[in-house]
């Protein structure tokens, strides 16, 4: 997540270099063949300003649609947050000695607490972790150009800020060593962790450490957990459909490739400085095209471990401070801090 007030001039010039230069060359060929007579056509600017204004509704559906993916997904994690705490407010309040037949030493009760809390906590990483197991169709999976752009910005602007950060988190850390070989080898390592909670409720109950209205109450909350893990999954795992996301592109191609042929020959009827004009201008139309296009683009996957992600390590971080403060815990871990600018 971009943290600073606005993105910097150069920062933006940094980021969309490449379709800058491109732009700028294609203008002034195309310009140059205009000057020097090898191209006379000029085509009507009525035809290309409805394609391009079609275009532009067009981007504008799927960006509203790649915000929606990301705004669901920041609300998810909104949930996580608030059901996070509550776990450990009910663990704190409901694990005692209450119903039980023979009293229980309070060691022995905050070994649960801590057990409990700690495995949730192990939860929230893993499931951040699985999250970023790249997909198909993210950047970083395609060939190319794509692949080696996405990797450059996992390293400088997103994931790769927080690589120390992240390499903190050790499962065995969390739950018992003897446990960890197991639920780091399942399949959905994330799910395994609730249901474990699931089992260890079961076990209190049996004892009488909770009765039957908190052993309920506890379940719903992992039920809760379970939900919105799975609409993280179902964001992950099912993109924005390929139609609207594709299509886009060789939309703006087609409006690209249209454009210089009635824009450049209408503005070099201006005088001293139409050439330059025609270049300049051409190129800017066109780079606003391909921003809302690149920019929709990438804002479809909002856990692909790029610089405008969900910033989950830094929600874990929180919620791993607050869960370990209800168990009266000093030796915290530090906060996540945004590193230029990004906060992950």
């Amino acid at each position: 997540m971009i943290v600073a007030k606005s993105l910097s001039l150069v920062r933006i010039m940094a980021w969309t270099a490449g379709h800058i230069i491109w732009l700028l060359l294609a203008s002034t060929g195309i310009a140059l063949l205009y000057r020097f007579g090898y191209i006379e056509v000029a085509l009507p600017w009525t035809p290309i300003s409805v394609i391009g204004t079609a275009v532009a509704f067009y981007i504008g559906f799927k960006n509203n649609q790649s915000y929606d993916r990301m705004w669901e997904a920041r609300k998810i994690w909104g949930g996580i947050v608030n059901d996070s705490r509550t776990w450990g407010m009910q663990i704190d309040g409901y694990v005692t000695d209450q119903f039980s037949a023979s009293p229980i030493a309070s060691a022995e009760l905050q070994a649960i607490k801590k057990r409990l809390i700690y495995r949730h906590i192990a939860w929230l990483y893993t499931h951040r972790n699985q999250l970023l197991a790249p997909t198909v169709w993210e950047h970083i999976s395609q060939r190319g150009a794509t692949a080696h752009k996405a990797d450059f910005y996992q390293r400088r602007f997103g994931v790769g800020l927080v690589e120390k950060e992240a390499a903190e988190f050790k499962l065995e850390n969390y739950v018992d060593p003897k446990d960890a070989p197991r639920l780091a080898a399942a399949k959905n390592t994330a799910t395994q962790l609730v249901n474990a909670q699931s089992r260890d409720l079961t076990e209190l109950r049996a004892q009488g450490i909770i009765d039957d209205f908190r052993h309920t109450q506890l379940m719903t909350t992992l039920r809760s957990f379970y939900a919105l893990q799975g609409k993280n999954e179902r964001i992950k795992k099912f993109p924005l459909p390929r139609q609207y996301a594709n299509m886009s592109r060789y939309f703006v191609a087609i409006f690209l490739f249209l454009l210089p042929f009635s824009m450049i020959p209408a503005l070099m009827e201006l005088g001293q400085y139409g050439f330059e004009l025609s270049v300049l201008i051409t190129a800017l139309i066109g780079w606003v095209y391909v921003m809302m296009e690149v920019v929709g683009d990438y804002s479809e996957n909002p856990f692909q471990g790029m610089a405008h992600d969900i910033p989950m390590l830094s929600l874990c971080r929180t919620i791993e401070i607050d869960l370990r403060e209800m168990l009266n815990e000093t030796d915290l871990p530090a906060p996540i801090a945004a590193k230029q600018h990004v906060l992950m």
